[in-house]
């Protein structure tokens, strides 16, 4: 069961005290005084409030005595569970209608608070499931099939994971994320899975359109949704590591590309040497991308021909290798791709 803080009590009771002139005092479900415009009676036993939290009904003080203030306690029922008690000291009649609505605003706090705790619980849940998933070897027991039930994945089913990055989803009209069963990986990371069709190509055209920032890579059609996760990833890596003109990569077609990045070919990552060299890094991709075109890659960068020549030099003098030899520039690709990996 819920209840409220001491801290949230308390600020409460000083944000509606500065419109209600009267005091307020917050009680939790053992009648217990936890927020009060005289703090001196936080901590301290509220004996009306212990009688509306036995009775379920408002009790009315008409009098002033030693352990009681004349007012109103109200029981705060959230459900048909007593969370608490609103107290207003003053004249019932005076101070009644503040005390629903002081009441009122505690209970809407309550399952707000309430709310965003099952959402955040429903969250953490939804992570660990995806841990579990994108992590599982083997066949899929019987237990992990029904976890995965809830969020439309039939693990007997082949799957398609399709990772994506810089997807805006309020620009999405079609609300696609929610059509099919997607997780968030970060901020600017989802995954998709797909197992309605073999051809992710009709759903990836319908994510790209209107969305010139995105980028997506496709795993190969797996048994295992981890597998085709592994795969989608790495071809993501390659799809950020040379940037061609392209928003969409798929595993099938960059494997080469992705077993290299991982192969260990040299003592010394040259392309390393590059890293806080922005414009050299910037050039070697467009190089690459426009094979090893001078005009073409000038023009791509928007810089002379000289300009760039002078690039390639400065690039073999940093690693040590010229990016207009083939073997070299081969080299120089693999370190390219091995900081991605």
């Amino acid at each position: 069961m819920f209840q409220l803080s001491e801290n949230q009590a308390q600020e409460i009771v000083d944000k509606m005290m500065t419109d209600i002139p009267y005091n307020i005092n917050i009680m939790n479900a053992d009648g217990i005084i936890i927020g009060s415009g005289r703090r001196e009676r936080i901590g301290t036993v509220h004996q009306g409030a212990v009688q509306a939290l036995s009775t379920g009904r408002m009790v009315e003080v008409w009098e002033d005595s030693r352990f009681e203030k004349k007012g109103t306690n109200e029981p705060i029922v959230i459900g048909h569970t007593r969370v608490g008690v609103i107290g207003i000291s003053g004249n019932p009649d005076e101070v009644r209608p503040f005390c629903n609505i002081v009441r009122t605003t505690v209970s809407l706090l309550i399952e707000q608070r309430n709310s965003l705790e099952t959402l955040a619980h429903e969250a953490n849940r939804k992570k660990a499931f995806l841990e579990l998933l994108l992590n599982h070897q083997g066949a899929y027991s019987q237990k992990l099939r029904k976890e995965a039930a809830p969020y439309q994945i039939d693990l007997l089913l082949k799957t398609v994971v399709l990772y994506i990055k810089h997807f805006n989803a309020e620009a999405d009209p079609d609300k696609l994320l929610l059509r099919y069963p997607s997780f968030a990986i970060d901020e600017e990371t989802q995954l998709l899975i797909l197992q309605e069709s073999g051809d992710p190509g009709p759903l990836i055209r319908e994510l790209l359109r209107g969305q010139p920032q995105v980028l997506i890579a496709a795993g190969k059609q797996e048994a295992s949704i981890a597998e085709s996760y592994r795969q989608a990833r790495s071809a993501m890596n390659i799809l950020l590591a040379l940037k061609p003109a392209a928003q969409v990569i798929a595993f099938e077609n960059v494997e080469f590309l992705v077993k290299l990045s991982h192969a260990s070919l040299a003592p010394l990552n040259t392309a390393a040497k590059l890293e806080d060299a922005v414009d050299m890094i910037e050039t070697l991709r467009s190089f690459i991308n426009h094979n090893c075109s001078v005009s073409h890659t000038a023009d791509d960068l928007n810089i002379h021909r000289n300009t760039l020549q002078y690039r390639l030099k400065r690039i073999q003098a940093l690693t040590g290798k010229d990016p207009r030899n083939l073997l070299q520039l081969f080299e120089l690709t693999h370190g390219l791709l091995a900081l991605y990996k």
